[in-house]
């Protein structure tokens, strides 16, 4: 039988609720439609300030330390972040920076980001895409942006954004089964090392 996908959320809001968190939840729902899948919401304000006096990974410790190990271990990360100015929260940049160098390399991750207007929409492609390329991850063709204009308060109105959602979802759910299967076998047969697969997304 097959396991469920281990999906991670991390949601960069300073506060809650929050429109970036409700995006998140969406993402999450969508993918329990699709997949089986053993979900998880993590939202780095609740971290308090022991994330942001964690200077590097060898000091990190409790919930920081767990946190970490959670996205690391993840078959499918969603990173969904308000923007501000222009790009992420440095809350949201300094948590992926005490991320594991290699731990994503390869892995699904399903670009999310909100924003005031729909000026901050390239956020995706000039700020997201450039993070999760340096960490090697795998990035989902597909990102998800929404302005204020698509809530009201933090219920989404917009219908496109239902649809943008299984976009995304249909497109990161292939991949992430993939590799999620073929790192099982890996681990079974005691292989180490990276492990490579060719996956087709039809």
């Amino acid at each position: 039988m097959t396991a469920p996908l281990k999906v991670v959320a991390v949601v960069g809001s300073p506060s809650t609720p929050s429109k970036t968190t409700a995006l998140a939840e969406l993402i999450l729902g969508t993918l329990a439609e699709r997949a089986d899948i053993s979900g998880r919401l993590i939202e780095l304000h609740s971290l308090g300030a022991q994330l942001p006096t964690t200077p590097d990974r060898e000091s990190a410790g409790g919930a920081v330390e767990e946190a970490l190990r959670a996205v690391e271990e993840a078959d499918l990360v969603i990173a969904a972040t308000p923007v501000f100015r222009g790009s992420y929260p440095g809350l949201f940049k300094h948590f992926f920076d005490l991320v594991g160098q290699y731990a994503l390399a390869a892995k699904p991750v399903l670009l999310a980001a909100t924003g005031g207007t729909e000026r901050h929409a390239l956020v995706i492609e000039h700020a997201l895409r450039p993070l999760f390329g340096f960490l090697q991850a795998w990035t989902a063709p597909a990102g998800i942006y929404l302005s204020s204009g698509d809530f009201d308060g933090t219920t989404i109105l917009n219908p496109e954004v239902y649809e943008r959602i299984e976009m995304a979802t249909a497109d990161v759910v292939p991949v992430a089964r993939a590799l999620a299967e073929v790192r099982d076998r890996a681990s079974a047969s005691g292989a180490t090392g990276a492990v490579t697969v060719a996956v087709t997304v039809v």
